[in-house]
């Protein structure tokens, strides 16, 4: 068995990936008579022959330490998980070596935070680690695939951040 120790997420550490989602900084505007700040255009959307769709997922949360066999990857388009609760949740990702997936990389988000996969990242699926796991996902609706998936022959075990 093979094992990767989950880190906190940062912006830094994940954008080769993506886009890490958060109210860090100041708003970029105060809008709605100055009872709200905008952080504006956080997420790259990328989508090829099709558009941005919102869909609901409600998944079952996950432990650690966590089985990885699987990662997929969206070649059309990227994809989008906002937690729908203050509940940080485990991000898995792997740089692409030649159509199949490196070494896996973990992140542990914090509460309130989101993130956005790159079209093309592979990527494990979405793991809540509380429960609701329920997540607005912002992703590619259109013709055609745009899912592949790879099973690694020796799973990856998860740990926890220290």
């Amino acid at each position: 068995m093979r094992e990767i120790q989950a880190v906190p997420i940062t912006a830094d550490a994940y954008a080769p990936f993506g886009d890490l989602l958060d109210t860090s900084g100041t708003p970029d505007k105060i809008i709605n008579q100055g009872k709200c700040g905008r952080y504006h255009d956080r997420a790259q959307l990328d989508f090829a022959d099709g558009r941005a769709g919102v869909s609901l997922f409600d998944a079952e949360p996950r432990a650690f330490p966590y089985l990885l066999d699987l990662v997929e990857r969206h070649p059309s388009g990227s994809q989008c998980f906002v937690p729908m609760t203050r509940a940080p949740f485990l991000v898995i990702v792997a740089e692409d070596k030649g159509d199949v997936p490196g070494v896996p990389q973990a992140f542990v988000t914090e509460p309130g935070q989101a993130i956005n996969f790159h079209r093309g990242t592979w990527h494990g699926v979405l793991t809540p680690l509380s429960a609701p796991g329920l997540f607005a996902v912002i992703d590619r609706v259109g013709p055609g695939a745009n899912l592949e998936e790879h099973v690694f022959d020796t799973p990856w075990t998860i740990t926890a951040p220290t």
